[in-house]
């Protein structure tokens, strides 16, 4: 079993405030002490590990799960870092305003803790491999989106996008308008979404089995190819961590799987 190690107090100086983040090391990381691994940075960290630290008893299980997929040679040993959000999740996972609702959007200053101040101590504490393609994001829902901003906006960075039912009608479907052609760098973008996910939140209409889609035939439209982006359809899947946690092995072995 790998190790989970929690950092209940990491500042984030462009927020102003601190957050907890959850690192897991696979079990090769102290076996292979010259071994430099790769990392995948997830969105909701305290409902990512099956651990007794979690926020709520349904979590992803990214542990336990990525170790299975590691015993079967689908995918390599990854250190996973989850982050815990703050107090006003909505406003930190929006790229954009969003008025329906009167949110406003702090995504980009979230971005810009991850890429500039917890991607950089990660790397300098921990033997990490460099490169876009050797580093993941992904979450679920708002998650999700801000994971495809974050892909869309610093594609020299986060190679691997993980859209877990992400929530792209947002801000009135801003990232359809701003993601219109191919990065140019090395991609691999995973979107998902489930059959039962039309939810309202308050008075509005959150379609994600009509919007994930749409935005997957965006995507190829702006240049994306079979062997960098894909799309599951998940029947009866609701929006719930369960759903998210019964498709992880599969998200995992294509998104974080050898290039």
């Amino acid at each position: 079993m790998g190790d989970l190690h929690v950092l209940p107090d990491f500042h984030s100086i462009p927020e102003g405030f601190t957050r907890t983040v959850r690192v897991y090391l696979p079990d090769a990381y102290d076996r292979e002490p010259s071994r430099a691994f790769p990392v995948v940075y997830m969105h909701d960290g305290q409902n990512v590990f099956a651990h007794a630290s979690s926020g709520r008893w349904d979590t992803w299980c990214a542990n336990t799960t990525l170790e299975a997929l590691v015993r079967s040679g689908a995918v390599e040993p990854w250190i996973v870092v989850g982050i815990d959000h703050g107090h006003s999740r909505f406003e930190e996972y929006s790229p954009w305003d969003e008025p329906r609702l009167g949110i406003a959007g702090r995504g980009e200053a979230y971005v810009a803790f991850i890429v500039d101040h917890l991607k950089p101590f990660i790397d300098r504490m921990l033997r990490t491999r460099r490169g876009p393609e050797w580093t993941a994001i992904m979450g679920a829902s708002l998650g999700g989106l801000v994971s495809l901003y974050a892909g869309w906006s610093r594609p020299e960075i986060f190679g691997r996008v993980g859209g877990v039912s992400p929530t792209v009608m947002w801000s009135e479907g801003r990232l359809f308008h701003e993601w219109t052609r191919h990065t140019g760098r090395w991609s691999r973008v995973h979107l998902d979404v489930g059959g039962r996910e039309f939810i309202w939140r308050d008075h509005v209409p959150l379609d994600y089995p009509a919007a994930v889609p749409a935005f997957h035939q965006q995507l190829r439209r702006a240049g994306y190819g079979d062997h960098e982006l894909r799309l599951v359809w998940d029947e009866l899947g609701e929006h719930h961590e369960t759903a998210w946690q019964r498709r992880l092995p599969d998200t995992f072995a294509w998104l974080l799987g050898g290039w």
